[in-house]
């Protein structure tokens, strides 16, 4: 192994916002615990895009002894775990590198009580509207827009803090990525007044998973998860990672619970997972 740069991150100041997971164009970053951590220093090129994304300042850039940097192992994994469109942004990155430039400006830091960094990863927590919801312009279809029933952001599981203040005092939804496509009943049957985390088992890169929804089931203010998951099999994969962060949770009062969409959006059935 020779010397190079590489990325470096201080846990003890990484706040778990996900920040840098969007600012790192070669996926070399995951949160893991609630903490970033540098995944496998091959996809690491060392150039530090991730940097100007962190409001802690817990990353920098040190010269050590690493395996060097692997362009096409980096740009395979890339296509495998989240496709063509982040295959691109890497060549985007590593176009605007040639050119001794960071691909975009650093975000300007936020203030703390925003959380910082990201406003795409901004934690947030809507007020909902007392008042009933008005009639909007038409959309194409030429129907009306409905009130959305989200009250939190972010929902992805890579980019929620498992300590947020939207988990407290409800019950959890733990939605697959396609549900909400197949059933238009998704937001008033399963979102209003809950909490709400989204994963696909399939095509995420789901080994941080177990841990994050573990660190966000030990909230014991939560009386209840739902997996909301498709009748299709690999969908099963959601429902073994929320049955496995239940047990890591170490909770026993919690009531774990699966709901199984159909392709044409039907509830096809409930069934308690553990209790």
């Amino acid at each position: 192994m020779d010397k190079r740069k590489i990325i470096e991150i201080d846990e003890a100041k990484c706040n778990g916002c996900g920040n840098c997971i969007t600012g790192c164009a070669e996926g070399a970053l995951q949160l893991v615990n609630g903490k970033a951590r540098l995944v496998k220093e091959q996809f690491c090129d060392g150039f530090g895009d991730c940097i100007g994304t962190c409001p802690t300042g817990a990353l920098t850039i040190s010269e050590r002894e690493s395996v060097a940097f692997d362009e096409d192992a980096t740009r395979d994994n890339l296509l495998k775990t989240q496709g063509e469109e982040a295959v691109r942004r890497m060549d985007t990155a590593n176009a605007a590198h040639d050119r001794g430039q960071h691909p975009s400006p650093p975000p300007p830091a936020a203030p703390a009580h925003h959380g910082g960094g990201c406003p795409g990863t901004r934690m947030r927590m809507p007020t909902p509207s007392a008042a009933p919801a008005k009639p909007t312009a038409p959309v194409a279809s030429g129907g009306q827009m409905v009130r959305s029933d989200l009250e939190q952001w972010p929902v992805q599981l890579h980019l929620v803090q498992p300590t947020a203040p939207f988990f407290d005092n409800k019950e959890l939804v733990i939605l697959s990525t396609c549900s909400p496509i197949a059933s238009a009943d998704v937001h008033w049957r399963f979102i209003r007044g809950r909490s709400i985390v989204v994963a696909c088992p399939k095509l995420d890169q789901t080994d941080p998973y177990v841990d994050k929804l573990a660190g966000i089931l030990r909230n014991a203010t939560i009386p209840k998860a739902i997996v909301v998951r498709m009748e299709v099999p690999c969908c099963g994969g959601l429902s073994m990672i929320a049955q496995e962060a239940m047990k890591k949770s170490e909770r026993t009062d919690l009531i774990v619970e699966e709901v199984t969409v159909g392709l044409t959006g039907d509830i096809l059935g409930t069934r308690i997972l553990s209790a």
